[in-house]
């Protein structure tokens, strides 16, 4: 259970990381569109991760782990797009969000891999 509540507090302090990017984003069309973007996938991560947890079976909670995973792959696009815009403030913050996501994406990758052989 601890490892659980470990990804769990990792995915709340990713979605932290992503609300202290946006609010020191660009203010301009563009910015306020992708800020919009990249809080709707990058917060909803931790939410989605508190359904997987409650799961009815083996088989919601991988597709609730997937849709985990899509939209970390979603936030991470949304990511690139902001870092080669030049629409954000600090490099160093954007690198380590960059970098949190990618984990992130691998961590999702693998745990779904493991839950799919666990069915069969």
């Amino acid at each position: 259970m601890e490892k659980e509540y470990d990804l769990e507090e990792r995915l709340i302090k990713f979605s932290v990381l992503i609300i202290d990017l946006v609010f020191e984003m660009s203010k301009s069309k563009a910015g306020s569109h992708l800020s919009g973007q990249l809080v709707r996938s990058g917060t909803s991560v931790s939410l989605n991760y508190g359904e997987a947890q409650s799961a009815e079976s083996r088989k919601d909670f991988i597709h609730k782990m997937k849709i985990v995973l899509k939209e970390l792959r979603e936030s991470f696009a949304c990511i690139k797009i902001i870092q080669l815009s030049r629409l954000y403030k600090s490099e160093s913050k954007l690198k380590k969000i960059k970098n949190e996501n990618n984990e992130l994406i691998s961590i999702f990758v693998k745990s779904i891999e493991t839950a799919i052989k666990n069915v069969t």
